[in-house]
């Protein structure tokens, strides 16, 4: 894969972002570097970046798709407001390998209702 200015700044948006954004919000923080980006670059880039694996999809409980930075961990998405939490605390011991096979990546999502929505209840 090619690297070009467009995607090394959706790239860098995605990696230092905490916010599950989709495709519009990487749109719009990275207009704030390349103010002539097109919402069209951005949806081909983030395409490019997930078929190669340097980012992943995570989708918010209302089939909207979030983009994320590729590191080890697992999600909690809120069934009532689709918010997206990191998690880095579950304990999965010698997740490297299963049966003779080497464990790439594991994805779990835990779905319930978040700490926020159930204050509003």
């Amino acid at each position: 894969m090619r690297s070009t200015k467009q995607r090394n700044v959706i790239l860098d948006i995605i990696n230092n972002s905490y916010d599950h954004l989709d495709a519009y919000g990487v749109y719009e923080e990275a207009r704030k570097q390349i103010p002539n980006i097109s919402l069209g670059t951005v949806y081909r880039n983030l395409k490019s970046l997930e078929n190669a694996h340097l980012i992943d999809i995570v989708y918010d409980g209302a089939d909207k798709i979030r983009y994320d930075k590729k590191d080890f961990h697992q999600h909690f998405v809120c069934s009532k407001c689709h918010k997206i939490i990191d998690i880095y605390d579950l304990n999965f011991e010698n997740i490297n390998t299963y049966k003779n096979n080497i464990v790439m990546n594991c994805k779990i999502i835990l779905e319930g209702i978040c700490e926020e929505c159930q204050k509003e209840e």
